[in-house]
């Protein structure tokens, strides 16, 4: 499967600059879920900046309805 990472580039939201997966969601999938976060990527721009994306805080906003 050929990478988009330009394409999944444009839309990023990760706030976090040095992060060298930015575009590579399959590395960032599988590096966020060994540490058991979730990508800023699902996470509403705001949310995301918030560099918490623990699974509690992502079901915490789920069930506000906030993402």
């Amino acid at each position: 499967m050929e990478c988009r990472k330009d394409k999944n580039f444009e839309s990023c939201i990760c706030s976090y600059e040095p992060c060298k997966k930015k575009g590579i969601c399959c590395e960032s999938i599988r590096y966020h879920i060994k540490y058991r976060d979730l990508p800023g990527c699902v996470f509403l721009k705001n949310d995301e900046k918030t560099y918490d994306r623990s699974f509690d805080n992502f079901a915490k906003l789920v069930l506000e309805k906030a993402v």
